[in-house]
């Protein structure tokens, strides 16, 4: 590694260093009292009240099963800890309670319905009724979800709060204005850990992400390739792209790429111009596509039958082209291996014989034998 490269990649791993402290700040010294994780935050006030802000700025206020109701705060807004039933409307909170720990004992209800679940533990559950489906998000059965007599219902929709308000069952905003960044992806888990009394667990999750991050940094120093990537898709009506101000934007600038999209700032699958997508198309050499095999999209050639305005972009014709594999969006509690697994997509050189777990390379035409019986 030369001089200057070996000089920007302290600088780089500086800055990495206090990104991963907090996206935006945390406060105190020695033992923290306060802990901000991107939009979310926690201030422990006394070993009886700790207050939180969920994504969407709401106040609530953890206390202890066996503790009297506070008297400066509404009903509406106190959780009691450690929480015992919970339904999530997210695939990567229901992958946080694993982490915790406390998956296969605390969630009573989702909002995918069993055949579309990969993980055995959530399978589990399906099968021995502890789990139920309680309908679409944009059509949940409110009734099915009182019966589950949740304690705590996490979710990315602020619009049902009103309504779950008035059932007077606690909520928890997952989702933020903004995509999260890497260290709120990363550290998620230490905002939910209170809920549940599982700090250790979550603090030992967020070292092994760092350490795999760590090592993923270095290894990428030593590429002799600096790819240009693009993440996100063309559909009928809109472009979606990954900003960079997410964590696959940051993560893949960390891994020593040139992400085309670092410009561009705001939530996650935000909507760019389609000629934007397509200028960025012609420089890259890797393309993430959101789409995945039940779309039809087995091939680059089927990808441009699918979406005709993206066959002439460089990773079709040159470059090379990925999809998340089915389980991908329910593997947030493996993020060190698919954080991994990104850096060894753009540095195959430093990566040699790894075996993709969470991810397709598009072959460039459909195999031969594609509709043949067995």
């Amino acid at each position: 590694m030369n001089l200057k490269r070996l000089i920007g990649f302290l600088l780089l791993s500086a800055l990495v260093g206090a990104t991963l402290s907090a996206c935006a700040k945390s406060e105190g010294g020695g033992k923290k009292s306060f802990l901000q994780v991107g939009e979310f935050a926690i201030n422990r006030i006394s070993p009886a009240r700790t207050e939180v802000t969920d994504g969407s700025g709401r106040k609530l206020v953890l206390i202890p099963r066996n503790a009297p109701l506070p008297g400066d705060c509404d009903p509406s807004q106190v959780i009691r800890v450690p929480v015992k039933s919970v339904v999530a409307y997210g695939d990567f909170d229901v992958a946080t309670l694993a982490v915790l720990g406390v998956l296969e004992e605390t969630l009573v209800g989702v909002t995918r319905p069993e055949k579309r679940w990969y993980r055995d533990d959530v399978k589990r559950c399906f099968r021995s009724g502890r789990i139920v489906y309680l309908g679409e998000p944009n059509s949940l059965d409110y009734e099915q979800l009182k019966q589950q007599q949740p304690e705590l219902v996490l979710t990315w929709d602020p619009s049902v709060i009103p309504m779950l308000d008035e059932l007077k069952i606690p909520a928890v905003v997952t989702s933020t204005p903004v995509a999260m960044c890497l260290n709120a992806r990363m550290g998620f888990v230490k905002f939910l850990a209170p809920f549940f009394n599982r700090e250790k667990e979550a603090e030992a999750y967020f070292r092994r992400v760092n350490d795999a991050l760590t090592a993923l940094r270095a290894r990428s120093a030593k590429s002799r390739d600096k790819k240009k990537v693009m993440w996100g898709d063309i559909y009928e009506k809109r472009v979606l792209v990954e900003p960079g101000n997410a964590w696959v934007g940051e993560l893949l600038k960390y891994a020593e790429t040139d992400y085309l999209f670092n410009d561009v700032y705001g939530t996650s699958c935000i909507e760019i111009s389609v000629e934007r997508f397509l200028t960025s198309g012609e420089d890259a050499d890797v393309y993430f596509t959101y789409r995945g095999r039940s779309s039809g999209v087995t091939s680059k050639e089927a990808l441009a039958r699918v979406n005709p305005l993206v066959k002439n972009i460089r990773p079709i014709t040159h470059g090379t082209v990925y999809l998340p594999l089915p389980h991908y969006s329910q593997s947030g509690d493996r993020l060190d291996e698919i954080f991994t697994e990104l850096a060894a997509i753009v540095h195959p050189d430093v990566y040699p014989g790894y075996r993709l777990k969470f991810f397709e390379e598009l072959p460039a035409t459909e195999p031969a034998d594609k509709g043949k019986p067995l």
